[in-house]
């Protein structure tokens, strides 16, 4: 039988999955992969389950449920004061990860150029194979993982097309400032860029701080393609609910391509997403005070364990480094860590292009149950 294609070479099984499954081996308290240990608000689930019960099972329509449309664009509305048809500018996904491949399909000709912040989540590297294109890191490097836009301006040449950019950013926590996010729409005006905006996290932001969409600055609007779910602001990462907004363009080209990949999907937990969209301010506030509660409760406990910690700005994820315990390659020190402590992590290095700059890295997710996260720092003890 012939080889597989070469867009696939290095891509493999994915970190998470190896990780998982020696979790299970191992009996191990799974800080790896990023999904909650307890379920959505209980308004959320029960419409759901009315949902399936009136009938909505069968294939709703390819660009999402009208309702749920239009609570994504009064949702871009409330919180960010950006104004999107229902109809035309909000298309409605398989999750952000099929948004994500779904945009890069739209956008990407074999041999251009995408630029991403590294560490990357491992989609990107898939997706941007996928439709044929050459990725090209912008590190950003311990220990404030920041952008550094002269580098970001190197980055750039007639092959680039476009930007990959995902804040609050998975792995590192780190939410782009306003200076960076008016560098990266100087750079993508400058050279015509499409800029693509992971967005899942943008509710999981702490310190006070506040996520900014690029699409809200000056000459964004029609080259961006937005993009969140519903999985990790709603506890729901198993549902799969996704959504793109942008121009009419932006959201007819990317409905192009994801029709061929799922056509459509979440019959029933469309409606329940439209609904959980309108909760007042006070389960998006309790939610951020209960994951930075979790945050720290992390950081301060693998600080006491003497590994260098970088407390995050938002996501489900903190990253420390593993010299100060005597490691060195996170990739060993992860692959050890079950068998010996009964504790799963990430090694950053499966992020980078660049591995060196992560390879003293490993990733925690905080999405869990304090007394799950005490047992973990209990176990670390045995380090």
């Amino acid at each position: 039988m012939r080889e597989h294609a070469q867009r696939l070479t290095g891509l493999g099984t994915t970190i998470f999955a190896e990780m998982s499954a020696r979790a299970v081996a191992t009996n191990s308290v799974n800080l790896g992969q990023g999904f909650p240990d307890r379920d959505g608000p209980d308004s959320l689930l029960e419409d759901a389950i009315s949902a399936i019960r009136a009938g909505a099972n069968q294939y709703p329509p390819g660009r999402g449920v009208p309702a749920l449309r239009q609570a994504i664009a009064d949702h871009q509305k409330r919180f960010y004061d950006l104004s999107y048809d229902p109809d035309t500018e909000v298309l409605v996904t398989t999750g952000a990860t099929e948004a994500v491949a779904a945009a890069l399909l739209a956008y990407v000709e074999p041999g251009d150029e995408v630029i991403a912040l590294e560490p990357y989540y491992d989609s990107y590297a898939a997706g941007i194979a996928f439709a044929g294109g050459r990725r090209v890191p912008v590190t950003l490097r311990a220990p404030d993982f920041r952008l550094d836009l002269d580098e970001l301006r190197a980055a750039v040449t007639p092959r680039t097309k476009v930007l990959l950019i995902n804040s609050p950013h998975n792995p590192t926590g780190t939410v782009l400032t306003d200076d960076e996010l008016r560098g990266i729409s100087a750079v993508a005006v400058e050279h015509d860029l499409v800029v693509i905006t992971d967005e899942v996290y943008e509710h999981l932001v702490y310190d006070g701080l506040e996520h900014r969409p690029l699409a809200s600055y000056d000459g964004m609007a029609e080259r961006t393609v937005s993009i969140s779910s519903a999985g990790k602001t709603f506890a729901v990462t198993g549902w799969k609910i996704g959504w793109v907004t942008g121009t009419p363009e932006v959201v007819t080209a990317v409905t192009t391509a994801k029709q061929f990949l799922t056509f459509t999907s979440g019959a029933p937990f469309q409606p329940a997403v439209a609904g959980a969209l309108a909760l007042g301010n006070e389960y998006y506030d309790a939610l951020r005070a209960d994951l930075q509660s979790r945050r720290d409760l992390l950081c301060d406990g693998l600080e006491q364990l003497g590994f260098g910690v970088h407390r995050p700005q938002g996501t489900y994820f903190v990253t420390t480094d593993i010299r100060p315990l005597g490691h060195t390659d996170g990739i060993d020190f992860c692959r050890m860590l079950p068998e010996r402590t009964g504790v799963v992590a990430i090694p950053h290095q499966v992020f980078y292009d660049n591995t060196e700059a992560g390879r003293p890295l490993v990733r925690w997710a905080f999405c869990k149950q304090p007394e799950v996260l005490k047992e973990a720092l209990t176990r670390l003890e045995e380090l």
